[in-house]
């Protein structure tokens, strides 16, 4: 019976630990986050309702597309760099390149309640804009990019399983 509390502090004990990890990740991710959408949101409004007319006024589309790549290069260095530093790299190019990949995912997620809006609503005002884009959009992409993003681009390290005790050997003679 003492085993199986033993092992259940064990486990228990685990459990906290990536509780307290998930935590902190989850955390730094939306501190990056919050810095990235600031990014976006501000030359996704500079783009298309600074100016009379905007420089993207007619292509809101494009502009939250040049807006989310540069918030998204941003947010690729500081979540590498801060968010996931503890975690394996697995070379450059590749996580670069799959990071980008699930970011045009989450970029077509987003644009989605924008083109909703303008095209199919024919709602055009700058508030309008941002709450399709911006929130509900934004909302909808940074699920999906978080959990994508600690799936594929930054995995966890698997650890090797700790073995504790003296090791036992079989013999190797074929038993009688």
């Amino acid at each position: 019976m003492t085993t199986s509390w033993v092992g259940a502090g064990a486990q228990a004990r685990r459990l906290a630990q990536r509780l307290r990890r998930g935590a902190g990740e989850l955390s730094r991710f939306g501190v990056v986050g919050v810095g990235a959408f600031a990014v976006d949101v501000g030359l996704f409004n500079l783009l298309v309702h600074v100016g009379d007319p905007g420089l993207l006024a007619d292509k809101p589309l494009t502009a939250k597309t040049i807006a989310t790549i540069v918030a998204t290069i941003f947010a690729y260095q500081v979540n590498r760099e801060w968010t996931w530093k503890d975690r394996g790299r697995r070379g450059f190019w590749r996580e670069y390149s799959l990071y980008f990949l699930l970011n045009a995912i989450g970029l077509v997620i987003t644009l989605l309640p924008l083109a909703l809006s303008r095209y199919v609503l024919d709602l055009d005002s700058a508030f309008s804009d941002n709450i399709s884009a911006n929130v509900i959009g934004v909302a909808l992409g940074t699920l999906f990019r978080f959990w994508s993003y600690r799936r594929w681009v930054f995995p966890a390290v698997e650890e090797e399983p700790k073995v504790s005790g003296t090791p036992t050997h079989q013999s190797e003679s074929a038993p009688d």
